[in-house]
């Protein structure tokens, strides 16, 4: 129940992935004659909007001699939202058979199937020109129509791998160009994203069955039979090969006679 401690890191591995997505950008800049004068690579950072723009606009004077560099992205997670329409049953399964040589019996690894819900992503660009912000935005859009898929390594330890959609639901622009002299230009554009992600409950281990016993009654519970057989099936032989399942098993049938 809840208090059990488990980390399957799902939420993590969301975030890793659809920031992945952003960390190779970059943006050349041109001279007169068109020629490539300088290749920049944009920096990505996990934050809010608004802190990259109070530190912008902490200095409109220029005074300090390193300010914040533009461009520059940055992504953070709005919220969370439960997701009904791909919900799977709730009692089913998944199911791993260990067969390490290391383990003489097999053991069965298993996980209730995870819940779905929506990571909400805002991501944003912030450049000091208009040609900054195009060339990242242009490199951006082509890839989600409106969703781009990515697979995900969820649980390592059930071997799930799963395609995970990232869908642009819209695009926000700003442009703070209105003001006096010293204040310091900014063109943020904003992006919207839905991550279709899964959250995965804890993973049990059950040891292998090696003994079954079975008592026969001649009634019904409520009636406090007698009991007036005991069947025992042990296993006995360990299989030879870890890929194999054939024991050896002893019998013993008790029986009681009133």
């Amino acid at each position: 129940m809840l208090g059990t401690h488990f980390y399957n890191e799902s939420l993590r591995k969301v975030i890793i992935a659809f920031g992945s997505l952003f960390n190779n950008i970059t943006i050349i800049r041109n001279d007169s004659t068109g020629k490539a004068k300088q290749s920049l690579k944009v920096p990505l950072a996990y934050g809010p909007k608004q802190k990259f723009i109070v530190r912008l606009e902490a200095d409109p004077g220029i005074t300090q001699s390193v300010g914040i560099t533009l461009p520059r992205m940055g992504f953070e997670i709005s919220n969370f939202s439960y997701d009904g329409t791909r919900k799977l049953n709730r009692i089913m399964k998944q199911k791993k058979i260990s067969n390490t040589e290391d383990k003489k019996l097999k053991q069965m690894t298993t996980q209730y199937t995870p819940v779905p819900y929506n990571v909400n992503f805002e991501f944003f660009v912030m450049t000091k020109n208009s040609d900054d912000g195009i060339q990242i935005v242009e490199q951006i859009l082509p890839y989600f129509q409106p969703e781009y898929t990515v697979s995900i390594r969820e649980v390592p330890d059930m071997d799930v791998v799963r395609d995970v959609p990232i869908v642009l639901n819209n695009i926000g622009y700003e442009d703070t160009y209105a003001g006096d002299f010293t204040e310091r230009r900014a063109i943020v554009y904003t992006f919207d994203f839905t991550a279709k992600a899964y959250v995965y409950g804890p993973v049990t281990t059950a040891e292998p069955i090696t003994k079954v016993q079975m008592d026969t009654y001649i009634n019904l519970p409520a009636e406090t039979p007698k009991r007036v057989q005991r069947y025992t099936a042990t296993a006995t032989t360990p299989p030879s090969a870890p890929g194999e399942d054939d024991f050896g098993f002893t019998e013993m049938t008790s029986e009681w006679v009133s």
